[in-house]
């Protein structure tokens, strides 16, 4: 069966709001975008994988390849931008790289894609990723997907029966009412997958209008499939809420008392999205709740199914989400997991930090793994502290020097730190829940290496 260059198109999601017709989703193999897929995994800053070990294996493995893959990590792809106008964290950042990603999947040759993305990076890096994309076509059909190409096609074809089947589009349809959120008709849903061999699980990511997905060559259970293409579909439709639906829920977040409404807020994308997923999609195509984890976090994974009975009352009444879910949303948090705006495991998954010492960086990302949203300063200035101040995340400032400085500082900077004494000349930690219901992290650092001083925090 011939995959490439086919567009295998199927009708399922409907938008309210305009006109009545459904904006089409068109499921397809783009080798463009696999290759580039290839190309990251070969990278040495990718663990091992299949695609680097049938590369390492083959007679690709020269200095003349090694060096082009050399020259693709080298390339400077990744640029973002912030919607500043909505509320911090409500709205996905643009990413250039999910831009490049989605123009290799919707266009048919390398010259379109790079007219198509002209102006988004630099016109010497583009074409040199256009080079590496280039070269490694031909090897990456060898290598991968010739050898799979039969199997890959008979998949593709079971998952296009699988989503007519199941009417995929009402779900969609779900999302949009449930989330207040719209979609334009006019923009297609393009669905792109590549075949991921000798694995025994799938990949899933979505942007902009498109989901990605990788698929082992022997996958059996679609309704595990389609119910996290939807749960990562519902992100999209959550960042697709207006402008004055994201900052009302700000709103009901920010003027509910509960100590937890803050971080009940910085969990709530990634709750809703396996909520409605994960319990509500997965039910319904298998007739039966999932009774194993529906998220490998447990923070997700335990709100959500606290939350669910409550979300699908809502969905089976037609009703968007509202102030009186927020509020309920919290209560149970609040109830339920009371103690976790204290566990480090959950509050340093939004993190804010500031600190002179950039290995303190590394330390951070290695004890603490499962990160939601991050930033960094590396200077412990008025400036960054306010800058700081203006997110909802939990703020660590880690001081090496200058201790009674940037000690005066903070208390300066925080009325929450009037009455705080601290001794500049000892080794502490300190963790004090400010007034927008975020925890504020001190660290004052004299010998005691940074793990070590992080474990002590209470």
């Amino acid at each position: 069966m011939k995959i490439n260059n086919v567009i295998k198109y199927i009708f399922l999601f409907l938008a309210v709001h305009a006109f009545g017709q459904n904006p089409s989703f068109k499921i397809k193999y783009s080798e463009q975008l696999a290759v580039f897929v290839f190309l990251q995994n070969l990278s040495d800053y990718y663990s091992d994988n299949v695609f680097k070990t049938e590369f390492q294996k083959s007679k690709y493995n020269n200095e003349k390849y090694k060096s082009l893959i050399s020259k693709f990590d080298q390339l400077s792809i990744s640029y973002s931008f912030r919607f500043e106008d909505f509320p911090y964290g409500s709205k996905k950042t643009m990413q250039t790289q999910d831009m490049l990603k989605k123009n290799l999947i919707e266009t048919d040759n390398l010259n379109d894609f790079k007219l198509r993305s002209a102006g988004m990076i630099p016109n010497k890096t583009l074409s040199n990723l256009g080079e590496c994309i280039s070269e490694f076509t031909p090897i990456y059909n060898e290598l991968i997907y010739n050898p799979n190409k039969e199997q890959f096609g008979k998949q593709l074809d079971e998952i296009i029966k699988y989503s007519q089947e199941h009417h995929i589009e009402d779900y969609f349809k779900t999302g949009l009412l449930f989330y207040n959120s719209s979609w334009d008709n006019s923009i297609p849903f393009e669905a792109a997958f590549y075949p991921l061999p000798n694995s025994k699980g799938f990949t899933a990511s979505a942007f902009c209008n498109n989901f990605v997905s990788a698929i082992q060559t022997d996958l059996k259970s679609h309704k595990d499939l389609f119910s996290v293409m939807m749960h990562e579909t519902y992100h999209i439709v959550y960042d697709e809420q207006s402008l004055e639906v994201k900052t009302a829920i700000d709103a009901y977040f920010k003027e509910n008392k509960s100590k937890c409404s803050n971080y009940a807020y910085q969990l709530l994308n990634e709750v809703l999205a396996t909520v409605l997923g994960n319990g509500y999609v997965y039910e319904k195509l298998d007739g039966k709740v999932d009774e194993g984890d529906w998220y490998n976090n447990k923070y997700i994974n335990l709100m959500a199914r606290h939350i669910y009975p409550l979300t699908k009352e809502y969905i089976e009444q037609k009703k968007p989400i509202d102030k009186n879910f927020i509020d309920q949303y919290i209560q149970l948090y609040e109830t339920n997991f009371p103690d976790w705006i204290n566990e480090m495991d959950n509050i340093m998954t939004y993190l804010y930090v500031i600190t002179e010492n950039e290995k303190d960086f590394n330390t951070i990302n290695k004890m603490f793994r499962y990160r939601s949203r991050t930033e960094y300063e590396d200077q412990i200035t008025e400036t960054s502290i306010e800058k700081m101040q203006n997110t909802p995340l939990t703020k660590m400032v880690i001081i090496s020097k200058d201790s009674k400085g940037k000690i005066k500082l903070l208390k300066d900077k925080f009325k929450e730190l009037k009455n705080w004494k601290a001794n500049p000349d000892k080794e502490f930690t300190e963790k004090i829940l400010l007034g927008d219901k975020s925890q504020l992290i001190i660290l004052n650092q004299k010998k005691s290496n940074l793990e070590t001083l992080i474990k002590l925090i209470k």
